[in-house]
C-alpha cells in the first residue's frame, strides 16, 4: 500500500506535461533522497540503436535520450501515468551519471532505489528501473534500431529553474 507521500508522487508523475517538469521533479526528489545536485544540464533528442535509453558523456552537461525508444514507448504504454514513468526514470538515471557516478550498475541501484522510495515498488518507473523498460514492454525486445541519427533536436527551456537571464 502506498504511503501519503508515495500517492502525492504518483499524482506529480501522472501530471507531468513535458520533460522540463519531469527533469524539475528529477532533480528535486534526487537532493531530497541523497543530497545531490547539479544545475545547468541541456536535454538532446536523437534517433540511436534500440538497445541503448539514453546517455550523459562524462564531464558535458548533456543528457542524449533516444527519441525512437521514446516514441515507442509512447505509443505502446498503456498510459499517460507509464509514458511519463518512462521519461522520468530515464531522466533520473542519467542525471544521476551527471552527477559524477559512473558505474552502470550503481546508478541503476540508486535509480531503483530512489523510484522505489518515491512511488513504491509496484509503480511502473519502480518496474523499468528494476530491470529495464522492456520488463513491461517487451515489444521493445523486437526493435531493430541499430544505426545513431545525424539529426538530433535540443529541447528548448529544459533545466530552465536554474536560468536566472529573460530568454
Amino acid at each position: 500500500m502506498p504511503t501519503e507521500q508515495q500517492i502525492q508522487f504518483r499524482e506529480r508523475i501522472s501530471h507531468l506535461k513535458d520533460f522540463n517538469e519531469a527533469f524539475e521533479l528529477v532533480k528535486a526528489v534526487v537532493l531530497q533522497k541523497f543530497r545531490m545536485h547539479r544545475a545547468g544540464l541541456s536535454l538532446i533528442l536523437q534517433m540511436m540503436p534500440s538497445n541503448l535509453g539514453a546517455y550523459h558523456m562524462l564531464g558535458s552537461n548533456a543528457i542524449v535520450m533516444n527519441s525512437y525508444l521514446l516514441a515507442a514507448v509512447k505509443k505502446i504504454a498503456g498510459s499517460i501515468e507509464e509514458y511519463n514513468s518512462y521519461m522520468f526514470m530515464v531522466l533520473a538515471h542519467e542525471y544521476l551519471h551527471s552527477l559524477g557516478i559512473v558505474d552502470e550498475n550503481t546508478v541503476r541501484q540508486m535509480t531503483y532505489e530512489l523510484c522505489t522510495w518515491m512511488l513504491g515498488g509496484d509503480h511502473p518507473a519502480a518496474k523499468m528501473a528494476k530491470e529495464d523498460p522492456s520488463t513491461l514492454y517487451p515489444e521493445l525486445r523486437s526493435l531493430m534500431q541499430s544505426q545513431f541519427s545525424r539529426e538530433f533536436q535540443v529541447v528548448g527551456n529544459f533545466d530552465r529553474s536554474n536560468q536566472t537571464y529573460i530568454q
